[in-house]
C-alpha cells in the first residue's frame, strides 16, 4: 500500500491509501475520489516530503540503553517515568559505569574466562561479556559468582 498527501481544489488536505500509483490515477480518472471535507471531486496529489532514513553512521541504536538515563530517555515508556525512579536509574547506571571502568571486556568468552579464573587457571580480575542463560546457570551450578548487567553494554569495538 502506498499512503499520498491528498487535497481539494478548496485547499483541504488529507490522505488515501492505494496499492499503486496507477491505482490512484485510475480512481481519479473514474471520479471516485472526494474530499472528506468538503466532498469536491477535484482531488489532485499534494506535495511530499520523502522519508530518508538517517545514514548508518548517524543513526542510534534504540535497542541499546544510554549509559546515563536522562528524563527524555525511556524507550519502551509510553510516559515519563516517576522522578524517584529516574534518580534510582541514573543512580544505578552510574554504578555500573563505575564498575565497568575497571573491569576487562571479554565478549563471548565471558564463561569460558570466568571458568579459568575460578579454577586458578588464569589471574582473577574483574570481567564483563556475553553469556547466554544456560551458560550463566552452568556458571552459577558450578559456584562461580556472575550477575546481569543491569544496562545493556555494547563491545569496545561497536563504539565511536
Amino acid at each position: 500500500m502506498i499512503v499520498f498527501d491528498l487535497q481539494c481544489d478548496q485547499g483541504h488536505p488529507f490522505e488515501g491509501w492505494f496499492s499503486s500509483s496507477d491505482d490512484f490515477a485510475d480512481q481519479q480518472a473514474r471520479g471516485l475520489l472526494d474530499c472528506p471535507h468538503c466532498g469536491s471531486a477535484a482531488v489532485k496529489k499534494a506535495p511530499m516530503a520523502p522519508a530518508v532514513p538517517a545514514k548508518g553512521n548517524q543513526r542510534q541504536d534504540t535497542m541499546l540503553a544510554p549509559a546515563t538515563p536522562t528524563e527524555e530517555s525511556h524507550p519502551v515508556a509510553n510516559q515519563p517515568m516517576p522522578e524517584e525512579v529516574q534518580k534510582a536509574l541514573t543512580e544505578l547506571a552510574k554504578a555500573q559505569d563505575k564498575a565497568l571502568k575497571n573491569s576487562t571486556w571479554v565478549g563471548d568468552k565471558f564463561a569460558e574466562a570466568s571458568r579459568a579464573m575460578h579454577y586458578g587457571e588464569a589471574d582473577e580480575k574483574p570481567i564483563h561479556g556475553k553469556a547466554s542463560v544456560e551458560e550463566a546457570e552452568s556458571l552459577a551450578d558450578e559456584g562461580i559468582a556472575v550477575a546481569p548487567l543491569p544496562f545493556p553494554v555494547a563491545p569496545p569495538e561497536d563504539l565511536n
